[in-house]
């Protein structure tokens, strides 16, 4: 049966609160580094409870768009606040953790198979997309590309046509959470260190070791703020 004649939702309330938020930088000039008011001040301001207001702090650090830190107030960690629509966080939230599951099974493998069938030119890839990633994160980004193009060298080296036809078909995905986890605190670096773990293990041509580096490196990918944020906590 059709829900499509299921009943009228209002709009939630921390959602109004991010549209005045959003419009509150932009108005204001605010950059990357300012401060915005204390959630206290902004719900007297507002005229709504602290806890719509903590919410729609919650949705802006899940997106990396502020950072809140403790006992020091709330950052912005651009210039703007373009939020995403909360909707089209609720389905990236909803389908997260199959693609991560499937990343882990099929990623694990192509660690394993890249140890046993590498070639001195995909152990050169390899090494190319770290120092891709290493330049990226010294010159302050994320290091999304250089993740891209290493999870690509190890699919290459693996040598497996149809498990690289199955990566391609959740590429879009795959890009989707490798997105979500950069962005989180300190992950970066520590998404690097993982990857040169998995990048010796292959080198050395050691298939176990090279699926656990793999295996480690993927949950840890798991672990993302996206997965604990509940978007029915404030209606």
């Amino acid at each position: 049966m059709t829900d499509a004649l299921r009943p009228m939702t209002k709009q939630r309330l921390y959602e109004q609160v991010l549209d005045r938020l959003r419009q509150y930088v932009t108005e204001g000039g605010l950059r990357a580094g300012d401060r915005l008011p204390p959630e206290r001040d902004l719900a007297q301001r507002l005229g709504v409870s602290r806890a719509s207001v903590k919410q729609a702090i919650v949705v802006l650090e899940v997106q990396g768009l502020v950072e809140a830190r403790h006992g020091g107030g709330t950052y912005l960690v651009r210039d703007s606040l373009d939020v995403e629509p909360v909707d089209r966080m609720v389905e990236r939230r909803r389908r997260l953790p199959d693609v991560l599951e499937a990343r882990e099974a099929l990623e694990t493998k192509l660690a394993e198979l890249a140890a046993e069938r590498r070639t001195d030119d995909d152990l050169a890839a390899l090494r190319s997309a770290l120092a891709h990633m290493a330049e990226e994160i010294e010159a302050g980004g994320h290091g999304v590309e250089g993740d891209r193009l290493f999870h690509a060298a190890v699919t290459a080296a693996a040598h497996s046509a149809l498990l690289a036809e199955f990566m391609r078909t959740i590429a879009e995905q795959i890009a989707e959470s490798r997105t979500e986890s950069l962005r989180q605190p300190g992950r970066p670096h520590r998404s690097l260190a993982q990857h040169r773990a998995i990048l010796d293990a292959v080198a050395d041509g050691e298939p176990r070791r090279a699926a656990a580096a793999m295996r480690r490196h993927v949950r840890t990918v798991a672990k993302v703020r996206l997965l604990d944020w509940d978007p029915e906590a404030e209606r």
